[in-house]
């Protein structure tokens, strides 16, 4: 079954306190919450406020990039058990990896099979941690530019040749109408290589049915497939309580069956 998370970094942001945003969460109908980075966040704090409204946390960050630091897996297999100590600290299913930016001089080929081996050294930490690593292509047009992974195709070609049941992509919805579009049929042709979802609208990255996206059609084919995980609201509010920004969306959500 899809579960629908939020991400307390860009919603509840007009409640200045974090730990009170997991509050807010609660009181907007959600089940779920995740933010970004772990480090300097009291985790216990975090998972207590979370388990005491009844939520679960989905998911938090491997805080390193293959493409940052070339051939340094040492380094890359620190930060993916650390960010799995992190998960698993929090009760989270799976850490969010990103690629990095583009290396100036080295082929596209080769920042392939970098990120591959990369996520192949770290793959053995997530399945001893039971954590799924979800990989993130971002789009290059508007918010990262000069991001090497932007193509959900690719991503799923790297999910593929790593050959890990712990290594997944991170489809993020916003970010791939950006770059490629066609999403019903890139999400259902590789729902096996899916790992977690990421929900906002274009253009803006506002709540959903702000923008051009179809989320009740396109979540109804989620559903269809079987497909189980957390879909997180990764996007701002236009509205000044996040809650009543997001409740049309919820109410699909219901209307689906998800949780």
């Amino acid at each position: 079954m899809v579960t629908i998370s939020a991400c307390i970094e860009m919603l509840f942001s007009e409640e200045p306190d974090f730990l009170a945003r997991i509050d807010r969460a609660k009181e907007a109908g959600l089940r779920a919450i995740e933010f970004w980075g772990h480090s300097g966040k009291d985790l216990g704090a975090i998972r207590a406020r979370a388990d005491a409204a009844g939520l679960r946390v989905s998911s938090t960050v491997v805080e390193a990039q293959p493409l940052a630091t070339p051939g340094d897996l040492d380094g890359y297999r620190a930060a993916t058990k650390a960010a799995c100590a992190a998960a698993t600290k929090l009760g989270a299913p799976c850490v969010i990896a990103c690629t990095g930016n583009e290396i100036a001089g080295v082929s596209r080929e080769e920042q392939h099979a970098m990120v591959v081996t990369a996520l192949q050294a770290a793959a053995p930490i997530a399945e001893d941690a039971g954590i799924t690593i979800v990989l993130e292509p971002l789009n290059t047009i508007r918010d990262h530019k000069g991001y090497y992974l932007w193509s959900s195709l690719e991503g799923f070609e790297i999910v593929g040749e790593v050959a890990s049941p712990r290594v997944k992509l991170l489809f993020d919805i916003y970010h791939q109408q950006i770059m490629e579009g066609n999403l019903i049929v890139n999400i259902t042709d590789n729902i096996d290589k899916v790992g977690h979802f990421h929900i906002a609208d274009v253009p803006g990255r506002h709540q959903p049915g702000t923008g051009e996206i179809n989320y009740e059609n396109l979540f109804a084919r989620v559903v269809d497939t079987g497909w189980e995980g957390f879909a997180a609201l990764e996007c701002s509010s236009t509205l000044p309580r996040s809650g009543d920004a997001i409740a049309p969306f919820l109410a699909i959500r219901d209307k689906l069956g998800m949780k």
